[in-house]
């Protein structure tokens, strides 16, 4: 008795729909991404790994890349905390409210990442609305400038990258029956316990997700800390531009563009993991 095998993706003709989005990346994208990895693997005297030697044994580097992941952490905690209450008052509004909210947190979507760092500017000066804020409020007592500072930054790029923390969320939220939680009060469980054993378990997919979001683009950012905090402040995007666009040292942009790629490329991939074994583990 014979066996029939498998039938190939390719022969499948649903699959083929996908073929011109594989094209469009890999001629997009791939191809410039390894024309990057070769280039940084280019010596005079041809194949050479001493561009990442270099790099990796320069305090300042490290210090670049300790810039990088220190600002994308912080930007994820504040998204974080911001967005998953957030996504659960979306989730459980009225559907007139819910419609409000939801235009209110993607419309800024349409608006370039330029133009709201400029408005930032405008925002975060010594005569700006959060300074005299805090002044108001009595936490300071004089109005001081948060433009150019990794704080400004934070609160910046959270802003910017909010949006992508708060629809993963919303999105695993309004799969979850409300029910569920009514179940525990009755069984007596406290409001804690109901959310640490049942609430947010179920969550953790969007979570995740969400965190994966925000984490790799804000590790990747270069237009934003350009404008809140200058050149005096570099991470990785900064300085890969800054060697391709100041100093034309190609094989240092391609250097610090590929173990950019690698944080990133890391975080989705092990997000991606990590979703999937908490999607089959609630399931």
């Amino acid at each position: 008795m014979t066996t029939k095998g498998a039938p190939s993706p390719w022969r499948d003709p649903v699959a083929l729909l996908a073929a011109p989005a594989v094209i469009y990346l890999l001629v997009v994208y791939a191809f410039p991404l390894l024309w990057l990895f070769m280039k940084s693997l280019t010596g005079p005297g041809g194949f050479t790994i001493q561009p990442y030697v270099s790099f990796l044994s320069d305090p300042f580097n490290w210090r670049v890349v300790g810039n990088t992941l220190r600002v994308a952490a912080w930007v994820t905690v504040v998204c974080f905390v911001i967005g998953y209450p957030a996504a659960f008052a979306l989730a459980r509004a009225g559907a007139v409210l819910q419609i409000v909210m939801l235009v209110s947190i993607i419309l800024p979507l349409s608006v370039g990442a330029v133009v709201k760092a400029f408005a930032w500017q405008i925002v975060l000066r010594r005569d700006g609305i959060v300074s005299q804020t805090l002044v108001g409020l009595g936490l300071w007592d004089e109005p001081q400038r948060l433009l150019f500072t990794e704080t400004g930054l934070v609160l910046g790029a959270a802003n910017i990258f909010l949006p992508f923390m708060i629809l993963p969320i919303y999105s695993v939220v309004k799969l979850i029956d409300p029910r569920l939680s009514e179940a525990g009060a009755t069984l007596g469980a406290t409001p804690l316990y109901r959310f640490a054993h049942v609430t947010l378990p179920l969550t953790l997919p969007g979570i995740v997700s969400g965190v994966a979001f925000v984490f790799s683009m804000s590790v990747s950012m270069f237009v934003i800390p350009s404008l809140l905090i200058g050149d005096r402040f570099q991470t990785l995007s900064t300085l890969t531009g800054r060697s391709f666009l100041l100093m034309r040292n190609e094989q240092l942009g391609s250097t610090t563009a590929v173990i950019l790629l690698v944080l990133a490329v890391s975080i989705v991939v092990g997000s991606t993991w990590l979703a999937r074994r908490i999607g089959g583990s609630t399931t």
